[in-house]
């Protein structure tokens, strides 16, 4: 099932003018999102390398060394707060002490939770070799943008700290072809890895729902480690 209604497209809840009057309702729906996910989160399982491998319907932007023995995959959305808790508090730990070291290949791809969340999900692609910097911001500024009466209008002003005008925040939204792909993105998570909450995270085939505390890092990668 599509994360829109049926029938509904992404012109009809991200379009520009009128259809920005519709996006204040989703912030009650971004607070429960944020709830999906927490550190005691169930769902486990045990997933081929292939099948999690095989081409998304956006291409993986990979960090760390593409021979590094553990491999980490994470499903987020932008409107989560456990993801944002996971990225300003948690990667950055995971970055210095196993990508950087090239203990950890990592990659995040997007299951937006709600309309607003695939919006920051495409300004982030449209950024272009700048997605990492400005998922990093969405995530720090995520109060700013994601829980305000005009969280379109928010987002746009917190974009324009990457160097993203109207004129390229417009045309992004208004990508019918991105929109299609980070929905596929998510639905295909959904159908095939029973992903239903973010943050979600494959730890060299193994599902790993919810959270993973900053001081949790070492024992969870350990075991991958010395195999």
């Amino acid at each position: 099932m599509s994360i829109f209604r049926s029938g509904a497209t992404r012109r009809h809840m991200l379009g520009l003018g009128a259809a920005f009057t519709l996006v204040p309702a989703l912030g009650p729906m971004a607070a429960r999102a944020q709830q999906a996910a927490g550190p005691n989160a169930a769902g486990a399982g045990k997933f081929s390398t292939e099948l999690l491998m095989a081409s998304p319907p956006l291409p993986d932007v990979w960090l760390g060394d593409p021979k590094a023995p553990v491999t980490i995959i994470e499903y987020a959305s932008m409107t989560c707060g456990h993801c944002a808790r996971f990225e300003t508090e948690v990667f950055p730990v995971l970055k210095k002490n196993y990508i950087d070291t090239g203990k950890v290949r990592y990659a995040m791809r997007e299951f937006p939770l709600d309309p607003l969340a695939a919006a920051a999900a495409m300004l982030a692609r449209c950024s272009g070799d700048k997605r990492e910097a400005m998922i990093e911001l969405l995530f720090a500024q995520q109060p700013h943008w994601a829980y305000v009466d005009k969280p379109l209008e928010a987002l746009r002003d917190v974009v324009k700290q990457t160097g993203m005008g109207q004129k390229e925040f417009d045309a992004c939204l208004n990508d019918q072809a991105l929109f299609n792909k980070i929905d596929q993105m998510r639905n295909d998570a959904a159908q095939k890895f029973g992903i239903d909450a973010t943050p979600t995270f494959f730890i060299n085939g193994d599902k790993k729902s919810g959270e993973i505390p900053a001081d949790a890092l070492d024992k969870v990668l350990e075991p991958y480690l010395k195999k």
